[in-house]
């Protein structure tokens, strides 16, 4: 079959086919986003437009923004599906060098396609061309390198028959899932080749699951049984391997306590009896308290990042740690035991070794006693005051309208705290907060692939003026596209969670807030969301008085889902209220400073750090 570079490589994408988990089959690439320039327009964008009506293109308008977006979409379909983006060379390439960060770091699949110089050079140097004097064949997709799982740049049409299986092996494989840069030079794009047919048959991607060494499996059975206060952590893993209800019932059988970490949340029903709340820093006082008591942690599909563990004090000193996960890197992390295996399989296997094994009752009953003490602290947060709103009071809210079909969102700032912390599941793998990378603005250009990828119940994003303003050009997208959410926008004069680092740890309030803020104007300009979302074409609800929030957010639920475009809610909150777990967060405080704050705050730090725990292989 004679076809183009790009020819070849979209009807590949064609053909890729996924399994979903109820055992159904889906588009493996679902859509691609695009912004077409001269090192695409031509040849990946007429191989799209000649399939128009079988692989749909959506036009974003910044390439990050679009690329975050395809993010969102590996995200709220758990993997199983993958979102595209293609730009053109130079400044559009590095405008997507965030999102492949945000899917590196997040272990999210992601295909990015951008263009690239001429291979032949016999125009060089060409239009957004960066030269290297010592390496002509570098250019700024090597860039892609460092937060690629997979890059490759095609400079033979041919190389496609090589690399394509590879493309398809990390976008679908549980232990190496991530982001896949083909670098596309524009020459090569359009040069004809005769692949062969095969290239092009249907191929249906399962979930590959694999089962654990015996020997390691028979090692973690013997380190739970001899455990007294045993303590079951749920990562993102057990989201992908769609063993939430394989994990609660090897908890129910074995009378194990649970905790979640970020990535993990809403995988276990709020009230279950065992659900001790989330854990960590940006988590619950009633997770830390059981972590500070377990004796043996399995923790099961979690890199256990350092605001799970409050920078490994989360932990007693004596903890005997396993860890069940796919990925080899993430089970031999810190000398843990590690378990390598799909999580489905894993508990499954571990279940039928440890048999009518149960941990004492007390100390189940205790996750259930923690638990309630935390709710009782989390409705009184939620209990409105006489000053503006805190975060707290607008999560419940939402969280008060919420179904088994929503699905809500975050990234940055102090909300993370608000929604791993104080949020109520009402559905299983229902909440999306990016907090491996943190980047501001996925909060609105996710939620916009969130809304592509589930076109059942309602995608609701919560964000502050600093994210909003850091990344908003996908609104209008969105809007353009047709596809539903709500966005709710809280003021709260800055970026009000560094200021609190900031402040915390002795430094003066500066560069942060407005009013520290450097200016000539005596009364600087402010953002007019609601005004500037409208002009995007959102619906807009504006709440002057926290009293009139509800009934706004029940009209933006209707407008997002009624007239198919995103539903802003505008409203100022609290700058300085937050949700707090009571852990300890290991950050960077100058041993020499201008402030004796700011070096008293390093000496309680270096103290501080003689809890973290010291691991030995």
């Amino acid at each position: 079959m004679k076809l183009t570079t790009a020819q070849a490589l979209v009807r590949w994408m064609l053909a890729q086919r996924t399994e979903l988990f109820d055992g159904s089959e889906a588009p493996l690439f679902p859509g691609v986003f695009a912004i077409f320039g001269h090192g695409n327009v031509l040849g990946v964008g007429n191989a799209l437009e000649e399939v128009r009506e079988q692989l749909p293109v959506w036009r974003g308008h910044n390439e990050q923004g679009m690329a975050l977006a395809a993010v969102g979409i590996g995200k709220a379909t758990h993997r199983r599906q993958v979102g595209v983006a293609t730009s053109s060379i130079g400044p559009g390439a590095l405008n997507m060098v965030t999102a492949a960060g945000v899917a590196h770091a997040n272990r999210l699949p992601l295909l990015l396609l951008p263009g690239d110089t001429f291979v032949g050079r016999a125009p060089d140097p060409v239009l957004q061309q960066v030269e290297h004097f010592h390496d002509p064949g570098a250019t700024v997709n090597d860039a892609f390198r460092a937060v690629s799982r997979y890059f490759d740049r095609i400079t033979r049409p041919e190389q496609l028959m090589s690399t394509l299986p590879q493309v398809a092996r990390v976008l679908t494989d549980p232990a190496d899932c991530g982001p896949v840069t083909l670098a596309l030079p524009q020459d090569v794009q359009a040069e004809s080749y005769d692949f062969p047919d095969a290239l092009f048959h249907p191929v249906v991607h399962r979930l590959q699951r694999q089962r654990p060494d015996l020997r390691a499996l028979g090692s973690a059975a013997d380190a739970i049984t001899a455990a007294r206060k045993p303590l079951l952590v749920l990562g993102g893993g057990v989201r992908y391997s769609g063993a939430a209800g394989r994990a609660l019932r090897f908890a129910e059988q074995h009378r194990i306590p649970i905790v979640e970490t970020t990535a993990g949340r809403t995988l276990v029903p709020h009230d279950h009896p065992l659900n001790a709340g989330p854990l960590g820093v940006t988590g619950s006082t009633s997770a830390n308290v059981l972590a500070a008591a377990a004796d043996v942690v399995l923790a099961v599909g979690t890199r256990l990042q350092d605001f799970t563990t409050a920078s490994w004090t989360v932990f007693s000193p004596d903890v005997r740690i396993i860890t069940l996960n796919a990925a080899r890197f993430d089970a031999v992390k810190h000398g843990a035991q590690a378990l390598v295996a799909d999580a489905d399989e894993g508990l499954r296997e571990l279940t039928d070794l440890l048999g009518d094994w149960r941990a004492d009752s007390h100390w189940a009953d205790e996750a259930v006693v923690e638990r309630c003490r935390w709710d009782e602290h989390i409705d009184g947060l939620r209990t409105p005051g006489p000053d503006l709103p805190t975060y707290a009071q607008v999560v419940g809210v939402i969280n008060d309208f919420s179904t088994p079909e929503d699905y809500v969102m975050t990234a940055s700032g102090g909300l993370p705290g608000e929604l791993i912390g104080g949020w109520r599941a009402v559905g299983e793998s229902t909440m999306d907060v990016e907090y491996g990378f943190s980047c501001m603005g996925y909060e609105l250009a996710g939620a916009w692939g969130a809304a592509i990828a589930r076109p059942n119940g309602v995608v609701t994003t919560l964000l502050g003026d600093g994210s909003y303003l850091m990344l908003n050009s996908e609104l209008f997208s969105a809007a353009f596209a047709g596809h539903g959410f709500v966005a709710v926008v809280c003021d709260n004069d800055g970026y009000a969670v560094i200021n609190r680092l900031q402040t915390g740890q002795g430094g003066k309030p500066f560069n942060n807030m407005y009013p520290d803020v450097r200016t000539s104007h005596t009364t600087p300009p402010r953002t007019d969301f609601t005004a500037h979302a409208a002009s995007m074409g959102c619906a807009v609800f504006p709440v002057t008085t926290f009293t009139d929030l509800p009934d706004a957010y029940r009209k933006a639920r209707e407008a997002a889902t009624g007239e198919h475009r995103p539903a802003i809610i505008t409203l100022q909150t609290h700058p300085s209220s937050w949700t707090e777990a009571g852990a300890w967060w290991e950050v960077g405080i100058p041993e020499t400073a201008h402030h004796t704050t700011i070096t008293d705050a390093h000496n309680q730090m270096q103290t501080d750090k003689t809890r973290q725990l010291r691991y030995l292989n």
